[in-house]
């Protein structure tokens, strides 16, 4: 029996398994980059170029690990999605002067800044939260500035994950897709009916019948004037 024995070990100490969903979480966010960022990126070898993924917010992991990291990608989106309000306040206080300018400088000593810095502080302690869970700065911020608004609308749910049929090269693991939901929907069409050269002839038979009958009332009327 697993009595007091939540989540999957994964074969690894706490340490290690709680890198792994780290960096898991951190590989998720980071694919939605710019696609500037990979312009002039090399290997550490200095030859081989650094490709930018061909799906943005999408992974490829074993089917244990996406299910054991989802919990903790859904618990970051949903401390930056909180934090959102919190900025939207703080907006209304903010300077656009350019950071060191005159203007700058006097804003930081009137009582607007006060009044700012006092509405950012949740948004702060948020960012620094999801940086204690993921370790990574960058990822962070592409957290708070492009994903998170996205699902403001959204009550929870943001990730799927999918079966893979192929298998992992080695060791023939159960492969699997996180993602991020809204960025690759599957949408349905409503299948048609192929036309067929009969449908042509049909119609046209069709339409000779109805030029036929139209011509015979008109020589009908015209008679009985």
């Amino acid at each position: 029996m697993r009595h007091r024995q939540r989540g999957r070990h994964l074969g690894r100490s706490s340490s290690h398994r709680r890198a792994l969903l780290r960096n898991l979480v951190a590989s998720l966010f980071l694919t939605e980059r710019d696609d500037e960022y990979y312009d002039g990126l090399f290997q550490p070898d200095g030859k081989t170029k650094v490709a930018a993924p061909k799906q943005k917010g999408r992974i490829v992991t074993t089917w244990q690990k996406a299910k054991e990291v989802r919990p903790l990608v859904e618990k970051c989106i949903t401390i930056a999605k909180k934090s959102l309000e919190h900025e939207d306040n703080a907006a209304e206080f903010e300077s656009n002067a350019e950071r060191g300018s005159e203007e700058w400088k006097s804003w930081r000593k009137s009582e607007d800044w006060r009044k700012w810095n006092e509405a950012m502080a949740p948004n702060l302690a948020a960012r620094r939260h999801v940086l204690r869970l993921i370790g990574d700065k960058e990822a962070v911020s592409i957290l708070f500035e492009e994903i998170a608004p996205r699902y403001v609308d959204r009550p929870g749910g943001y990730t799927r994950v999918l079966r893979l049929a192929k298998p992992r090269l080695g060791d023939a693991g159960e492969q699997a897709l996180l993602e991020l939901v809204g960025r690759h929907e599957r949408t349905t069409r409503k299948s048609e009916r192929p036309a067929f050269a009969d449908d042509d002839t049909n119609e046209a038979q069709e339409q000779s019948a109805d030029e036929a009958v139209a011509t015979k009332q008109t020589d009908e009327a015209g008679e009985e004037e």
